[in-house]
């Protein structure tokens, strides 16, 4: 098995590794020297890329035969396509995966979304990932496209936004969010290499969509402090890009991936997940 991890990322890494655990050769993209070197170190072979196509990245796309694509795009279109293009044919791939971002649903009122529905993003960033999802599944060998809603894991949760300081509780009646924990997304991303779908599309979050403010509570009952005081969402003062995420109100289906790929959450809910960040943060602070 060979593998090319394209945006070696928070997933993405953490999917490499766990495939080179597997026994997989796997190489990733990284757009810095000092990003290359932790990848060696943790024995993913790193390819540099800028966005202009280099022979190791033509040879590494070759050759592999489970591709994981996990670039944003850009205005453009998705870097990865736009540089292999004119000089790649997936012709070994058994297997290609594309992550993208359940923001392509836009606002279902609080309704829920299911991969069937035709896209509707508002937002130019979720513009750009359902023509990037359209991209990759008409290659020759369709990618499987994984509908990411708000990602957290070890080192990237509500906890550190409330040791930092900027956690907020944002009073927006019936508001509610999806999660993805990122070992719940490995292990879609693995159940599907197994039992691959090609041009499948599934949602990846967990059980239980609910108020952000929900999940600051429990950061901070894990932490021994105070939650912030709610704040109402018209006097939140929150940036342009705020207002877009609070103009979105969803609950993503996780069905599908569940019955076709056998899929088990390790953490299905914000509780057992951000249990399992506090544990890694406490292991951390006593290193």
């Amino acid at each position: 098995m060979r593998v090319l991890v394209l945006g070696c990322g928070y997933v993405g890494t953490a999917f490499a590794l766990t495939m080179a655990e597997q026994g997989a050769l796997v190489q990733g993209t990284c757009r810095s020297a000092a990003s290359a070197e932790e990848l060696r170190k943790s024995g993913i072979v790193p390819i540099l890329f800028d966005g202009t196509a280099n022979a190791g990245l033509i040879e590494a796309a070759q050759t592999a035969t489970h591709i994981l694509a996990s670039i944003p795009p850009v205005p453009d279109g998705d870097p990865a396509l736009l540089a292999l293009s004119s000089v790649w044919e997936p012709k070994a791939a058994v297997w290609i995966g594309y992550l993208s971002t359940t923001g392509v649903y836009g606002d279902r009122a609080g309704g829920w979304a299911f991969e069937d529905e035709a896209p509707t993003p508002l937002s130019i960033e979720a513009k750009r990932r359902a023509e990037a999802e359209a991209a990759w599944r008409a290659l020759p060998s369709p990618a499987h496209v994984f509908r990411l809603p708000g990602i957290y894991g070890p080192g990237r949760s509500a906890l550190e936004q409330v040791l930092s300081g900027t956690a907020r509780r944002i009073d927006k009646p019936g508001q509610v969010f999806s999660r993805a924990h990122r070992t719940d997304i490995v292990t879609a991303l693995t159940a599907s290499v197994a039992n691959p779908s090609p041009g499948r599309i599934y949602n990846i979050c967990d059980d239980h969509p609910c108020a952000s403010g929900e999940v600051i509570v429990e950061a901070c009952r894990l932490l021994g402090r105070e939650p912030p005081p709610l704040v109402p969402f018209e006097a939140a003062g929150l940036s342009d890009m705020g207002k877009r995420f609070y103009s979105e109100c969803k609950r993503v289906s996780n069905a599908r991936a569940k019955e076709e790929l056998g899929w088990k959450l390790a953490f299905p809910t914000y509780v057992e997940g951000l249990a399992d960040c506090f544990l890694d943060h406490e292991a951390r602070q006593g290193a």
